[in-house]
């Protein structure tokens, strides 16, 4: 609406409304017309929108302001730090309606020169526009696993499922995806590969294919997709060569041989066999990332990595008391569904504005709600915890007396982002340093394949964990995973303990705990070091205890 310059007050009316519902304690979920309109700042046309959006996905207005948009300002939107008013403004003196066009404006110097811009948003753009470009053609992990697992099916009605394997990044559940690869054991390659061309669901590229290799995309996603077809007799040494990273594969098992070489020699029945006969207990597809795992290997010492099961609770979430989508109860209520012994609410501290985070009286109000749902629930058990901002001073949101009526305290940045290493480094520092820090919550705050984080010392900030015995989280959102895994094993060795928390901001967010235990078993995270492992009366004393200490 801004970007077609739209009338003014109707403008103001949907961001009005937008505010009210950020701010609101109930769920839009299944309200009727007349509902909708006893929410401040929803009025009957906007009402009508909502009902609309949640019956068909779309609005006829919105179709109407997307058929006069230029589809290449869509993606234009996309780019951080730049506001429909200002798109608006290169859309009509630029004529730019693309993201090609932008970056060929900026290097050209033009958009320094439009009042409101200069040399500093020009460059800013330019940085944006690269980070969008190193990213084209890669995907969550989280956002391709049903396609691929899809097709997975597919594959395994085809050939068989002991035919068939997954290797690569995917095989290694490696947050980020550019190429999903599969090896097929074929005793007659050119009619497999004629058969895996009739699959409706992929696109050939020709060009690139061999006699025995096919590749391609997923029609769906544009996923790149590959196919080797191998001898029976050398499949599972495709296994062994096609799923470890090359920093794995060139370890050295001894003085003339590195683990790929030995995978070469011979065949194997099992992959299993392959790393016992190299002298090594088996490794984990997760880990074999050339990190720490042939070491423990060698000396037997491989942890017994963590389980979705062994999860025993869910901290760090939000209710419609800040910004989330469901209310305390049907959270807790959904928790509890799902066989877990207690949920952590963490909804958002006052600062976060933006998020509706809760003022001191609110907090108050929260805290009742759970004493009484507590009593209800029993003897699942919700634990009153915030969010609490991390201040450009380093310092938590609210006096130490709201602080102290927590049972646990996550501790995030959320604001002031563009910072320094060392500036980001001692502001998280300081906050890891207040004694009701129980958590650190994601760390670099990071978006992946959306925004960088910024820059940490993750040693320094770990090490500061372990002084002052605060867990660090490894968020579980697709979007962060952060704790990044590759940091997760030097957190162990320093005795820092981990916690997979969803951030879930609706109850369907619960299910992204599964890509939290991913990361953490790439870094070689074990139940004993998971908070969230602990059972309720563990767990309760842990966070007792913690507090007793606070002087």
């Amino acid at each position: 609406m801004e970007l077609h310059e739209e009338n003014a007050f109707k403008i103001r009316s949907y961001t009005s409304a937008i505010y009210s519902i950020d701010q609101g304690n109930a769920s839009l979920e299944g309200l009727s017309k007349e509902e909708l309109q006893n929410i401040n700042g929803i009025g009957k046309s906007i009402a009508e929108v909502i009902l609309q959006l949640q019956e068909t996905g779309t609005h006829q207005y919105l179709d109407e302001l997307l058929e006069k948009t230029p589809k290449g300002l869509l993606e234009v939107l996309e780019i951080k730090g730049l506001g429909p008013k200002k798109i608006k403004v290169l859309w009509k003196e630029l004529n730019i309606t693309s993201v090609h066009e932008l970056q060929e404006a900026c290097q050209a110097g033009k958009v320094a020169n439009i009042k409101g811009f200069g040399a500093k948003t020009q460059e800013s753009i330019l940085q944006a526009l690269e980070y969008m470009a190193s990213n084209k053609g890669k995907w969550h992990y989280a956002d391709v696993e049903a396609d691929v697992e899809n097709l997975q099916e597919k594959l395994e009605s085809l050939f068989g499922a002991k035919n068939t394997a997954i290797t690569g990044d995917y095989a290694r559940k490696v947050e980020i995806i550019e190429k999903v690869s599969w090896i097929i054991r074929s005793e007659d390659r050119k009619a497999d590969l004629a058969k895996i061309n009739q699959l409706d669901i992929l696109l050939p590229n020709q060009k690139a294919s061999s006699p025995f290799t096919w590749r391609g995309y997923l029609k769906e996603k544009e996923l790149e997709v590959e196919f080797f077809t191998v001898s029976p007799s050398y499949f599972v040494n495709e296994q062994l060569l096609k799923t470890p990273s090359h920093t794995h594969l060139l370890a050295a098992l001894n003085k003339d041989q590195t683990l790929g070489s030995f995978f070469k020699s011979k065949s194997f029945a099992s992959q299993e066999e392959a790393y016992h006969e190299a002298g090594l207990d088996y490794i984990e597809p997760e880990l074999r990332e050339g990190q720490f795992e042939i070491a423990l290997a060698k000396e037997k010492k491989l942890p017994q990595l963590l389980e979705t099961d062994d999860l025993k609770g869910i901290l760090h979430n939000h209710s419609t008391y800040s910004d989330g989508k469901h209310t305390l109860r049907e959270m807790a209520s959904f928790c509890k569904e799902l066989g877990y012994e207690y949920l952590g609410i963490s909804d958002h501290s006052r600062t976060a504005t933006y998020a509706g985070g809760l003022d001191i009286e609110k907090v108050g109000k929260q805290q009742e709600e759970i004493k009484a749902l507590n009593k209800e629930l029993a003897p699942f058990k919700i634990f009153s915890g915030i969010e609490s901002d991390i201040l450009l001073d380093g310092s938590l949101d609210y006096p130490e007396d709201t602080l102290a009526t927590f049972d646990f305290i996550v501790a995030s940045i959320h604001s002031s982002l563009n910072m320094t290493r060392k500036k980001a480094t001692d502001r998280l520092v300081k906050a890891i340093e207040n004694p009701y820090t129980t958590i650190l919550g994601h760390p670099t705050g990071r978006l992946l394949l959306r925004r960088e984080g910024y820059p940490v010392d993750h040693q320094t900030i770990i090490d500061a964990c372990a002084e002052n015995k605060v867990v660090i989280e490894i968020n579980a959102n697709p979007w962060r995973l952060d704790l990044d895994w590759r940091w997760v094993h030097y957190a162990l060795e320093k005795g820092v303990k981990l916690s997979i928390n969803p951030d879930a901001h609706e109850k369907n967010g619960y299910f992204h705990m599964k890509y939290g235990v991913l990361v953490g078993r790439k870094g070689g995270l074990t139940k004993e070091m998971t908070l969230n492992a602990m059972p309720l009366k563990e767990i309760e004393d842990y966070f007792t205890e913690r507090k007793s200490k606070i002087k």
